[in-house]
């Protein structure tokens, strides 16, 4: 289990970190979203000690995390962090070597790497000529490549094609199955409603929602009932209990706590086609939350 606990982080008078706090447990696919500047980097860069906090800690199995620790971590920063001009099998292979494997089993896990990437093919290339989305891979590839315990990677899907997407999320999925905890930041909400456990919304600093997106859906969004009715009449849900807050490709969307009144009020109204409780998205929570 790692956990985040209290972080506080300013530069000036900016504060970048407010008491930013949650856990990811083992086996547990954790999404990290926020806007641009609501301190998800920040959080990573305190979390694999390339930046101190002013206050806090991060704790690793319940003792504050060393060398030793994140040693055993895998990371991916934003910025890919490889040597362009140094061969893709070679360089994963360095980085699993600087993490502690000896060369032949550093050799042997790069090029398994490279297999289940897709990339097995451009061993000998160099990363300068790779696509973007191919060099995602190979850092990805280099995250993983020492059979890390934690996994910390910050943006791991952008510039990737769906191919690759799918390629990414069942990695980090088969990662998560051998019990390994996974943090990971993203802008594609949608991509982490799929395959999160649990999601934390970071804004200005702050953590504002943490959960499961069930959880998030009880507690932060509304919900509907979604109802269509084939031939109804104009106007035939105004006398219903609730109110209705929108239209989604012909169905009422109605705010009501009585869904069996509604439900006769269709009935006598028409043809129900559709009839069912529409739960707030990912994305409709996070614009919630941060508002």
């Amino acid at each position: 289990m790692m956990e985040i606990d209290g972080l506080r982080k300013s530069y000036g008078e900016k504060v970048a970190l407010d008491g930013v706090t949650f856990t990811v447990g083992s086996g547990e696919m954790f999404g990290f979203v926020g806007a641009n500047g609501a301190g998800k980097t920040t959080t990573m860069r305190i979390a694999m000690g390339v930046l101190e906090p002013d206050a806090g800690e991060v704790r690793f199995d319940g003792h504050r995390l060393g060398f030793a620790d994140r040693r055993r971590f895998g990371y991916m920063p934003e910025e890919r962090g490889l040597y362009p001009k140094m061969k893709i099998a070679e360089q994963i292979a360095y980085f699993g070597e600087l993490h502690g494997l000896a060369t032949a089993k550093a050799r042997k896990s790069a090029a398994d790497w490279l297999e289940r990437l897709g990339l097995a093919d451009r061993a000998g290339d160099h990363v300068q000529d790779l696509s973007l989305g191919n060099q995602q891979r190979v850092q990805l590839a280099v995250a993983l490549v020492h059979e890390p315990e934690v996994l910390i990677l910050d943006e791991p899907f952008s510039g990737l094609d769906p191919i690759a997407v799918d390629t990414m999320a069942d990695v980090l999925a088969e990662r998560n199955a051998a019990g390994v905890p996974v943090l990971f930041s993203s802008h594609q909400l949608e991509l982490v409603e799929r395959i999160c456990d649990a999601v934390g919304i970071i804004a200005d600093g702050r953590m504002v929602a943490v959960g499961s997106v069930g959880e998030l859906r009880r507690k932060e969004g509304r919900r509907f009932l979604k109802v269509a009715v084939e031939d109804a009449p104009t106007g035939w849900a105004d006398a219903l209990p609730g109110k209705v807050v929108g239209n989604d490709d012909g169905a009422l969307l109605i705010e009501t706590d009585d869904d069996q009144a509604v439900l006769a009020g269709a009935v006598k109204a028409g043809r129900v086609t559709h009839f069912g409780w529409q739960e707030p998205t990912l994305v409709e929570i996070f614009r919630e939350a941060v508002a």
